[in-house]
């Protein structure tokens, strides 16, 4: 367990240098960052200044290794947009509402999806499998900007029942965490159900049942329990894309949380802050990857000696 959990970190360690690699490179190939911290009538004194107090006049590698060395200690330099803060402060402030859409958009996936998908699969070929058939359906081809609006213009327009956007209570974060969470709740149901279906046709299913066991602890116990590991390992797909998704329903609702940080910062040319919400998303997507490798050796310890 120990070697696996140990593989498991060193290979996400190295796809986070790799997009650090990356991010860096991207914020280089953008443009001269000067264009954005210095006016146009700038003298070249001042551009001197600048680039050797950035270290622009380094080689390229060295200009790297110093910043991964500044990354490592949460140090991406000051914002250019939000002047008297730090780009980490930025993204710190933001972050407690990214996480609350975020969590709840996630509890909203699990609680729906994962008991649909069972009642869809045990009950196959009715009407609540038809309801889920059409939910992921729905939920697979609705973009979410496009179910947001809707949801808006009929829950918080017509019927006044929650407010149109804004940051707030739970009222607040329903219709955004809804939009958000519909696509995972439409691919978790498929998942899970294809998963049950297989599994209760297995023959320790059916023997299960000869034996007189109670259908509710077949399905839960013995089915769904084999079953787990497909949703369990689109988990972390889930919960890296309903965060890193933030960005488009955070805008449709004007939600102050990373997201709408991110595309703030890209229209105003704020490079520090759009690398570091990169890397704060990059390393949000690999610590959930993470943890369901591991869950997944706890229900499969034939995955421990992989």
């Amino acid at each position: 367990m120990l070697t696996f959990l140990f593989k498991r970190t060193l290979y996400a360690l190295i796809s986070l240098l790799v997009i650090t690699l990356i991010v860096f490179s991207l914020s280089h190939l953008s443009g001269n960052p000067l264009d954005a911290l210095l006016p146009d009538d700038a003298t070249p004194q001042q551009i001197e200044q600048v680039t050797r107090h950035l270290g622009l006049d380094r080689p390229i590698w060295v200009q790297y290794l110093t910043f991964l060395q500044n990354a490592a200690m949460g140090d991406f330099g000051d914002s250019l947009k939000w002047k008297g803060q730090t780009a980490a402060e930025v993204v710190w402030e933001r972050l407690p509402a990214t996480l609350q859409l975020g969590g709840l958009a996630l509890l909203i996936s699990i609680v729906v999806a994962l008991p649909l998908g069972v009642m869809a699969a045990v009950y196959k070929n009715t009407a609540l499998d038809a309801v889920a058939t059409v939910i992921a359906l729905l939920g697979q081809s609705l973009p979410a900007f496009w179910l947001g609006l809707v949801l808006m213009w009929i829950f918080a327009v017509m019927l006044g029942w929650f407010p149109t956007s804004g940051y707030g209570g739970l009222s607040h974060m329903i219709l955004p965490a809804v939009a958000m969470a519909w696509f995972q709740v439409a691919a978790l149901t498929r998942l899970t159900r294809s998963a049950m279906l297989e599994v209760l046709d297995a023959e320790y299913i059916k023997l299960a049942r000869v034996k007189g066991v109670r259908e509710r602890r077949v399905v839960w116990k013995h089915a769904f329990r084999n079953a787990a590991i497909v949703p369990v390992t689109y988990f972390g797909v889930l919960a890296g894309s309903l965060l890193t998704g933030s960005v488009v329903i955070e805008t449709v609702f004007n939600w102050p949380g990373t997201g709408w940080l991110a595309i703030t910062a890209i229209q105003g040319r704020d490079f520090p802050v759009v690398q570091t919400v990169v890397l704060f998303f990059a390393v949000l997507f690999l610590l959930a990857n993470l943890i369901v490798d591991i869950l997944y050796a706890l229900i499969d310890p034939r995955i421990r000696n992989t």
